[in-house]
C-alpha cells in the first residue's frame, strides 16, 4: 500500500500545486479499469494450478494504455496499481501517445518450464482478451517477462481476434514485429541522460565514475552502453553480491562470465562488496536498476555520489529522496530515466501499424532526440520552480495529462 499511497500523494500535491480542479485527482488517484483474475494452467505433471493475475487501465487521455507484464512471486494488485499510474506519467513525460497500463501474475517463472510458462503466457491473454488492442491496450515486457513470453501472447492474441495484429504487443521478438534497438532501449535511454546530466552539471563524462546496482537486462545493458561510449564502470551488482575496482571494471567480460555462471557475485578479477556497501560507495554517478525501495532513510545518508539516476522504478523511498536532495544530489526520477524502453515501444507500434522496418541506427537517432527533449522539459521546468526533478516530472505530467482530460471535456 505504501507504493501506491506515495503515488497518490505526489499526484494531489502536483494538481494543488498546478492550482487543477479537484477533478483531476478524482480522474487520477485510482485507474479507470481494474481486473483480477484466476488463472489456470496444466502443469507438466498433469495436475491444473491456479495463478492470480492482474490488470490495470489508469487513464487513456492522451492515448491506448501501455504498460509491462510482470512475472513475479511478490506482485500484488496494489503494485500493479501504482504501477499504471507511473506508466501515465512516463508517457506523458516522455511525449508519446499512450496512457498508463501495467499487468502481473503471482509466480516465480524460474520454477517453470517452457512449456508451463508458454501455456501461462497464453493464459493470461485469454483472460484480458476483452480489453487489449492495437487501439486499447498494449502490453510489453516487464520484470520475468521477455520477448519469448511476448511472442507467445502476440500469437495467441491474434489466435483469439482471428488477424494479425503484431501492433496488440511491443517488446517482441524482431521476426514477429519487434523493433531494432527495443532492447537495450532502455539503457540507451539511460545513458543518454546521464550524458545530459553530465552537462547540466558541468561534470565531463569522459571517465565518469558509474555505479550500477542491479545488473539484469536493464542494469547490465546500460554498464555496458556507458562502458563503450567513455564512463568507467567501478561497482555493479546483483541479487548475490556486488564487485567494486576503483580502475574500472572489465564490463564486456563480467557480462560473458554472467552468461555462463549466472552471476556477477563470483567474478574473479574485482574486489567483492555487498549490495548495501555498493550503494555507499563514493563516485560520480549512482544507477539503482534492482527494484523498489533500495535506496531509503536508512542507506540514503551513506549515499556518496554526485548524482543517481534512477534505472529501476521506485528504487528511492520519499524520506530518502529528501536526506538526498538536502545533500545536493541531482536525483534523475525514473519516470524520466528509464522511459526508453516505452519510447521504443511507440516506435514498435508505430512500425507495425505502418508496416515499416526501421534500422537501429534509426530507432537510436530517433530515442535521442525523445530522450534529450523529456530530460530538458522537465529539467527547465523544475529549475524555473525550484523544485526537484521528481516532482517537476510529475507537476509536467500531470499539467500534459489534465489538459488532454480537458479538451476531451472530461471535466
Amino acid at each position: 500500500m505504501k507504493l501506491l499511497d506515495e503515488t497518490r500523494d505526489l499526484i494531489k500535491e502536483c494538481t494543488m500545486e498546478l492550482g487543477l480542479p479537484e477533478t483531476v485527482y478524482d480522474l487520477l488517484h485510482d485507474p479507470r479499469k481494474m481486473l483480477c483474475a484466476n488463472i489456470p494452467v496444466r502443469m507438466d505433471n498433469g495436475k491444473i494450478k491456479t495463478f492470480r493475475g492482474y490488470k490495470a487501465q489508469h487513464n487513456n487521455a492522451l492515448g491506448p494504455y501501455k504498460g509491462g507484464i510482470r512475472f513475479h512471486p511478490d506482485v500484488t494488485f496494489d503494485e500493479v496499481k501504482a504501477l499504471s499510474m507511473w506508466m501515465s506519467l512516463k508517457c506523458a513525460v516522455i511525449g508519446v501517445p499512450f496512457g498508463g497500463g501495467k499487468g502481473g501474475v503471482v509466480v516465480a517463472p524460474e520454477t517453470l518450464s517452457k512449456g508451463e510458462l508458454e501455456r501461462l503466457a497464453r493464459n493470461y491473454i485469454r483472460a484480458t482478451a476483452d480489453i487489449l488492442g492495437p487501439r486499447v491496450d498494449i502490453p510489453a515486457p516487464d520484470v520475468g517477462t521477455n520477448p519469448q513470453v511476448m511472442g507467445w501472447m502476440v500469437d495467441e492474441y491474434n489466435n483469439i481476434v482471428g488477424k494479425h495484429e503484431p501492433g496488440v504487443i511491443t517488446g517482441k521478438p524482431i521476426p514477429l514485429g519487434g523493433s531494432e534497438g527495443r532492447l537495450q532501449a532502455t539503457s540507451r535511454g539511460i545513458a543518454y541522460v546521464v550524458q545530459e546530466a553530465c552537462k547540466v552539471k558541468g561534470y565531463d563524462f569522459n571517465g565518469l565514475k558509474i555505479v550500477i546496482q542491479g545488473f539484469g537486462n536493464v542494469g547490465g545493458n546500460s554498464a555496458l552502453l556507458l562502458h563503450e561510449m567513455g564512463a568507467t564502470i567501478i561497482g555493479v551488482s546483483d541479487v548475490y553480491g556486488g564487485l567494486y575496482d576503483p580502475n574500472g571494471l572489465n564490463i564486456p567480460e563480467i557480462m560473458e562470465y554472467l552468461k555462463e555462471h549466472k552471476t556477477i557475485a563470483d567474478y574473479p578479477k574485482a574486489e567483492k562488496i555487498s549490495n548495501q556497501e555498493l550503494l555507499a560507495l563514493e563516485c560520480d554517478c549512482l544507477i539503482p536498476a534492482a527494484m523498489e525501495n533500495q535506496l531509503t532513510a536508512e542507506n540514503a545518508p551513506n549515499i556518496k555520489a554526485k548524482m543517481i539516476i534512477e534505472a529501476a522504478n521506485g528504487p528511492t523511498t520519499k524520506d530518502a529522496e529528501k536526506i538526498i536532495i538536502d545533500k545536493g544530489i541531482l536525483l534523475c526520477p525514473d519516470v524520466l530515466a528509464n522511459a526508453g524502453g516505452v519510447a521504443v515501444s511507440y516506435f514498435e507500434w508505430v512500425q507495425n501499424n505502418y508496416y515499416y522496418a526501421w534500422t537501429e541506427e534509426e530507432v537510436n537517432k530517433r530515442l535521442k532526440e525523445k530522450m534529450v527533449k523529456a530530460f530538458y522539459s522537465v529539467y527547465n521546468f523544475g529549475t524555473e520552480r525550484n523544485i526537484p526533478l521528481r516532482k517537476a516530472a510529475y507537476m509536467l505530467a500531470v499539467k500534459r495529462i489534465s489538459d488532454a482530460m480537458s479538451l476531451k471535456g472530461w471535466f
